[in-house]
């Protein structure tokens, strides 16, 4: 019988003790103990960095999740970024890099690749097929996040997947938002699938974690080995709340995107916003495109304002009660950021020419009419 994602999810299980249980057991451990020397020399995994059996429950199911045949685990989301970009090139290589990448990762490719030797070039999310024309001979990699942050754009994966299989480049895209419910970058032809477990995997604002997922052998040992050189682990504690927030991920996902959907198009309506930034509504210009390669969205989006002065802006957060201004998101509470001091994009990118402020909104699990009754009264303290 085949089943759901959803359902493979919560029954993804490994070896238990005597006792059978529902959740694996936690081991922590640094040393693991031998018998013999050929034993020592041999087993693997042969040291607790290399992670134990909560760890490789937690790898199947994300293998179950993004339909890969390999996961490597990660400290953090940007680990696993730096992870899948540093196994995949060498001094001397370029890299294609999205505009709308995670700031972070962003920083990553602009300044510590450039002291390892290696040249990071931006390309238009939008740009499709026509990156072809920014592949350069030493061109070995180009990195993509669909939809791109803060601004969230939808890229043509296929067509850049199809230009760079033509030139023998990997891709890797980062599913973070996408969280393997909803987005299957694999599928797609990507090499690599990077999450930031930290976000809807864990889905409670509390662990750090990061993936790296592939179904590609060589690549999976390319990955390994950086891993390995770079000393990459994740605490069994964090993989255990990593692998209990994938149990009830695909709930929850419907529960943000429902929310989000309805505020979203509330917000659309509202005189004080000029654009809403969410790819499941028509308007948003790539539509199209998400609606080929996306199964649903989530929580999270954002939104131009139209012009606002910096005290009406200041009084919009000061009413707000359940929106909550935090880094981060994909957990339980909703939260609200103005993005605007960390919009770093290319010269000429669309949205220089916004009207107002930028807010990433991420809708989290409260009740939707409280959360509408708490923006109206911010956009109603906004106007005073």
């Amino acid at each position: 019988m085949t089943k759901d994602t959803a359902t493979r999810l919560i029954h993804t299980r490994g070896r238990r003790l005597a006792q059978k249980t529902v959740n694996p057991p936690i081991e922590r451990a640094s040393t693991l103990l031998f018998d013999t020397s050929s034993d020592l020399y041999g087993a693997k995994p042969g040291y607790g960095r290399m992670g134990l059996a909560v760890h490789r429950e937690l790898e199947d199911a994300l293998c179950v999740l993004e339909n890969a045949t390999f996961a490597k685990l990660t400290s953090n989301g940007l680990q696993a970024c730096a992870l899948a970009i540093g196994s995949q090139v060498k001094a001397g290589d370029h890299i294609l890099f999205t505009d709308s990448a995670y700031g972070p990762t962003a920083r990553y490719l602009d300044r510590r690749l450039e002291k390892m030797g290696v040249e990071a070039t931006r390309f238009d999310p939008r740009c499709g097929a026509t990156i072809s024309n920014l592949i350069k001979p030493n061109t070995r990699v180009i990195y993509l996040e669909s939809p791109g942050s803060l601004t969230f754009e939808i890229s043509d994966t296929p067509a850049i997947v199809d230009v760079a299989q033509q030139r023998g480049i990997r891709t890797i895209l980062d599913n973070t938002w996408g969280a393997g419910i909803l987005h299957k970058p694999l599928d797609l032809g990507v090499d690599i699938s990077v999450q930031a477990l930290t976000k809807y995997a864990v889905g409670h604002a509390d662990v750090f974690g990061g993936a790296v997922m592939s179904r590609d052998k060589r690549v999976a040992q390319d990955i390994i080995d950086c891993g390995d050189d770079w000393g990459i682990s994740l605490g069994p504690d964090d993989a255990y709340t990593a692998l209990r927030g994938l149990r009830s991920l695909k709930t929850r996902m419907d529960a943000h995107e429902a929310a989000g959907l309805r505020i979203a198009n509330w917000l659309s309506e509202r005189p004080e916003v000029c654009q809403v930034l969410h790819p499941a509504l028509e308007q948003h210009p790539d539509h199209v495109i998400w609606k080929r390669d996306f199964t649903g969205s989530n929580g999270l989006f954002s939104v131009i304002l139209n012009t606002v002065s910096p005290e009406g802006l200041k009084r919009f957060f000061d009413a707000l009660e359940l929106f909550s201004m935090g880094f981060s998101w994909g957990g339980f509470e909703s939260l609200i950021i103005p993005c605007d001091p960390q919009l770093k994009r290319s010269k000429g990118h669309w949205i220089d020419q916004k009207v107002g402020p930028l807010l990433r909104i991420h809708v989290g699990l409260e009740t939707v009419d409280d959360l509408i009754a708490d923006l109206r009264a911010g956009f109603e303290a906004m106007g005073e």
